[in-house]
């Protein structure tokens, strides 16, 4: 029997899956991401999570035929490392990864994707429909995609395609985004960056009422989307994040003329009629070519690490015509 393993890793946790040529999980492990000292003590957590999920499964790791992984980025595709994680220490300025993991499994098939790319891959793989063009997109503490464009994934020369959450949307570049850019569409609407457009539009219209929390610096987006119905200025936010939303989702749609746009990540997810069904009801107006459908992922925080599954067995693709029993 053929093995193959998924592996996760995130800001906070790593996590890997094994599984069989049906896709069948048979072992798993989770981990808390070092914060360092070095990328070196990351790579060796991602390798302690692999051996534990292959110790569950009861398989030497020598058994798994391949291997995706969905990572953080940004990338050196070429030395299959992450480079300056943004979300971790200084000091981890290299995480080596594809190597390393090539040695434990004894395989050389190991497939490297950003987290979003998994997730379109993953997205693809579960799909009734297989489509070898959709997009996944993930709003959260940022947002990001991942493309499949005429059956191909779309990763860019230096595996750092899909930055779209870094897409101008706001010409008056009113707001700064994470990255130091300003007016982009991350900086409106990520789960990080709420709270600083409904301060921006308390701003606006000092007449506007509100017992959202604008000057506690605990304040989030979970305090804006719990005050829904019931507050003046998280209603009037929650409406303007729908139009920059719709703005975003309408220029994917005309970029890569997906038939499926899948959303996930954890803004989607615990406000999906707030979040989701306004992008649904505003995009068909805003578009000129054929309307995709747009769902919210299955998978839910499972997402990247299926995908990554998905991509070991299906040679980096999720298509399920590449599955190797």
């Amino acid at each position: 029997m053929g093995y193959y393993a998924g592996v996760d890793l995130g800001a906070t946790n790593v996590r890997a899956v094994v599984g069989t040529g049906e896709g069948k999980t048979v072992g798993s492990s989770r981990n808390q991401t070092p914060r360092g000292p070095t990328g070196i003590d990351v790579t060796e957590r991602v390798l302690e999570t692999l051996r534990a999920a292959c110790e569950a499964a009861g398989i030497d790791p020598t058994r798994i035929r391949s291997v995706g992984i969905g990572s953080i980025g940004p990338f050196d595709l070429a030395e299959g490392a992450v480079i300056d994680p943004a979300n971790l220490p200084d000091t981890i300025d290299r995480i080596p990864l594809t190597g390393p993991i090539a040695n434990l499994v004894d395989s050389e098939e190991v497939y490297l994707h950003n987290d979003t790319n998994a997730g379109v891959i993953g997205e693809r793989f579960h799909s009734d429909r297989n489509p070898d063009d959709m997009v996944y997109v993930t709003i959260s503490s940022g947002i990001g995609a991942g493309v499949c464009c005429d059956g191909k994934i779309i990763d860019g020369w230096d595996g750092n395609a899909g930055e779209i959450g870094h897409w101008v949307v706001d010409p008056r570049e009113r707001l700064t985004c994470g990255c130091g850019k300003d007016g982009h569409w991350e900086a409106y609407c990520s789960g990080n960056n709420i709270p600083n457009f409904a301060r921006l539009l308390a701003e606006d219209d000092p007449t506007i009422s509100t017992e959202l929390p604008l000057e506690d610096p605990e304040f989030t987006a979970k305090d804006v989307f719990d005050l829904a119905g019931a507050d003046e200025l998280a209603d009037h936010t929650i409406e303007q994040v729908a139009h920059w939303n719709a703005i975003g989702i309408a220029n994917i749609v005309h970029s890569y003329a997906p038939l499926v746009v899948s959303l996930g990540g954890a803004v989607v997810l615990h406000n999906e009629s707030l979040v989701a069904d306004p992008i649904r009801e505003r995009v068909p107006d805003m578009i000129m070519s054929n309307v995709p459908e747009i769902a919210v992922t299955d998978l839910g925080d499972d997402v990247v690490v299926e995908g990554a599954l998905a991509s070991a067995m299906t040679e980096g693709t999720g298509d399920r015509r590449r599955l190797r029993w």
